[in-house]
């Protein structure tokens, strides 16, 4: 955690959320993948993750510097030690299969260090939801919220870490999507499936939309 006069050191992990009115729409999911990540080996320790939590709940919300509809950062240092600043939310510019498979494989590569991706490939097709990680893979926070909303909706939920792979090898024609902490539902744009599963994408990201709404 900070304290005055620090100076941060290498940033081992950093966490990008989405702001409603100076709040984070699921805060706790976002607390409970945090402590499921590491740092240079290492869990997270309790203090540091009342630290955050406190400072979401109590600061953030109260300063008028801090951008209300914007993205909270999170960084943390090989040593411990923590800043969090917020700023201006900006959509992504390229949303095709390859850009957002280029981000879907960045985020593999930080989970390999920190436990956590903080964005996943899925694809959507014929009232299936299959998730581009492992089965017992520990998952941010949009993840387990798409996969408990798949879920209540009758929906089948696959994990499957090759699934990138096989949308390029042409043996997944389904809707593609992006599950991302800060972006949300981002569909493929040439990637969309049948109407059908355009409709449930549809589904999925207005219910991050409204999410953030009622965070507002």
């Amino acid at each position: 955690m900070a304290e005055e006069g620090f100076k941060l050191g290498e940033p081992a992990l950093v966490c990008r959320w989405r702001l409603a009115g100076r709040h984070v729409p699921m805060l706790n999911r976002h607390m409970r993948a945090l402590s499921q990540r590491t740092v240079a080996g290492e869990p997270l320790s309790v203090n540091m993750l009342s630290w955050v939590k406190q400072h979401i709940e109590w600061s953030l919300a109260e300063d008028a510097s801090a951008e209300a509809d914007g993205v909270l950062m999170l960084v943390i240092d090989e040593a411990g030690q923590a800043v969090m600043s917020t700023g201006a939310y900006e959509p992504l510019a390229d949303a095709t299969f390859d850009a957002l498979m280029a981000r879907a494989s960045a985020a593999r590569t930080e989970a390999d260090r920190t436990g956590v991706a903080p964005e996943v490939l899925c694809s959507v097709a014929e009232g299936s939801l299959v998730v581009g990680v492992s089965p017992d893979e520990r998952v941010c926070a949009a993840v387990s919220l798409i996969e408990q909303l798949a879920e209540t909706r009758g929906c089948r939920v696959e994990r499957d870490p090759a699934l990138q792979y096989r949308i390029v090898a042409g043996l997944d024609d389904a809707a593609a999507v992006l599950v991302s902490d800060e972006h949300g539902v981002v569909p493929a744009t040439d990637r969309t499936g049948t109407p059908k599963d355009v409709a449930e994408v549809s589904f999925m990201v207005s219910a991050f939309e409204k999410l953030r709404d009622s965070a507002r």
